[in-house]
């Protein structure tokens, strides 16, 4: 599959926001300050994965409908990948 920079510019935050992680660890900021920042990136990492699985998810239906395949081992592959990510 390929990954549009929309998706490349999240994963780029994503990891900014790691760094900034690992830089109030060291300097050894207030654990309610760390968790909230630790729940931000998770929540962004939950929503890129999202993102990535409905587009795979359109991508893979449309291909099957060109081919006569059923999309519904499509859709329940992507609904098990979304379950995962949680």
């Amino acid at each position: 599959m390929e990954y549009d920079d929309k998706v490349k510019n999240r994963v780029k935050r994503i990891e900014g926001q790691v760094r900034g992680l690992l830089k109030m660890l060291d300097d050894e900021k207030d654990c309610k300050d760390v968790i909230v920042q630790m729940s931000a990136a998770k929540a962004a990492l939950d929503r890129t994965a999202a993102l990535i699985v409905s587009t795979n998810l359109e991508q893979c239906i449309r291909e099957a409908k060109d081919n006569d395949e059923s999309s519904e081992a499509i859709i329940q592959e992507a609904v098990n990948l979304l379950v995962k990510s949680r």
